[in-house]
């Protein structure tokens, strides 16, 4: 059985270790996925998951994840950014649960809280030049590209949708 909830704080590592195997599959970076993590770990990735509550929960956003059968199997969340406007993160699914729907199903959760929350607008930052099933996903939605926002990767790819 699928369902999509709110995170619980313990299983913040669960869903680290989702998102880095879906980045590993997407970028391929490093020979072995644990020396991704190391990697990236040693770089401060996913930082933002030390204190889910903190960066999610009490900024005005959520965090949520996709489990089959009580595993976590995808991610999703949003987070306030300015006044209005919310933040799309960590959208995430594993590749072998790609196209069945389950990735619209949580962005269409994450639409219900923003607009819940008041949110006109939701943005992101992706990789255009690696996550470009991503950004065709986003732009199916209604995304379009807008000026980067934040953050100083000249491959990011700054998007957003009025709710």
């Amino acid at each position: 059985m699928i369902e999509i909830r709110p995170i619980q704080l313990h299983e913040t590592e669960e869903a680290r270790l989702v998102i880095f195997k879906s980045a590993y599959e997407v970028f391929r970076e490093g020979s072995t996925l644990e020396e991704s993590i190391a990697t990236y770990s040693a770089k401060g990735a996913l930082k933002d998951l030390d204190d889910i509550q903190k960066n999610y929960f009490e900024n005005g956003g959520t965090f949520l994840v996709t489990c089959q059968d009580g595993k976590i199997i995808g991610t999703g969340a949003i987070r306030y950014l300015e006044e209005g406007v919310c933040e799309l993160k960590r959208m995430w699914l594993l590749t072998e649960f790609h196209r069945q729907g389950l990735g619209y199903r949580m962005i269409q959760e994450l639409f219900t809280i923003a607009r819940t929350r008041g949110y006109k607008l939701m943005r992101l930052l992706t990789d255009f030049e690696v996550q470009t099933r991503a950004v065709e996903f986003y732009k199916q939605l209604g995304f379009y590209e807008i000026p980067r926002y934040e953050g100083d990767d000249p491959e990011d790819l700054a998007m957003e949708i009025r709710l």
